[in-house]
């Protein structure tokens, strides 16, 4: 526990069946315990706000669909750009916002997932299994949402999911699960884990989202 006070800002809402509040709410008293103060938004207006953004040391978007104005978004690029930390999972990240600029700072967009839930697997990339967010962790199985997603080149891969060969694609498809970049000062963090509450029941998906958002922060 640090006695350095961190501010916190969890944006969330959007579609309801990713359970935007449940969730994110599961993960506030983590931030508070680590010295964070926390404020929740559920309303994108608060990306209106440039010099809100600027002095805040993380945000934590949990907002699946929805619609962000180019000024929100560029406000949003801009205090990532100048130190303030972006994190989050699933939907709430990455299937959200039909804007180039917001897809560029996170590094991929939810393209589809198979059908209803499924089980499968988790790798932690060998050549990064030091790095921080997955450090100690293992490969794992989940029963949950596969997401196949279009990403950056140039994000930092922590972890994968295979898609096995289907009546689209001939041969296996390793696709990126867990990720983290930098953009200008600040750093952003990106899991596509993160369907349902229990989910993150699963230990590694928990520790690796909690370090994810310590990770990512200014």
């Amino acid at each position: 526990m640090t006695t350095d006070t961190r501010r916190a800002l969890v944006v969330r809402g959007g579609w309801d069946g990713h359970h935007p509040v449940t969730i994110s709410d599961s993960f506030v008293p983590y931030l508070k315990d680590r010295g964070f103060t926390v404020e929740t938004s559920e309303d994108l207006a608060v990306y209106d706000d440039a010099e809100r953004l600027a002095a805040t040391d993380l945000i934590v978007q949990c907002w699946t669909m929805g619609s962000i104005t180019r000024e929100q978004s560029a406000n949003l690029a801009a205090a990532v750009r100048a130190g303030t930390g972006l994190a989050g999972w699933h939907g709430g990240i990455v299937d959200c916002f039909h804007d180039h600029g917001y897809h560029l700072l996170t590094g991929g967009t939810f393209v589809m997932h198979p059908p209803g839930y499924l089980d499968h697997g988790y790798e932690i990339v060998p050549q990064r299994a030091d790095h921080p967010i997955v450090a100690g962790l293992d490969d794992f199985t989940l029963h949950s949402e596969q997401y196949w997603v279009l990403t950056d080149p140039q994000i930092d891969v922590l972890a994968t999911t295979t898609f096995p060969p289907d009546e689209f694609h001939d041969r296996p498809a390793v696709m990126p699960a867990v990720w983290a970049r930098t953009w200008g000062q600040g750093r952003v963090f990106v899991s596509t884990i993160g369907h349902k509450p229990d989910d993150f029941d699963v230990p590694e998906v928990r520790t690796l989202t909690e370090r994810g958002l310590l990770w990512a922060s200014r």
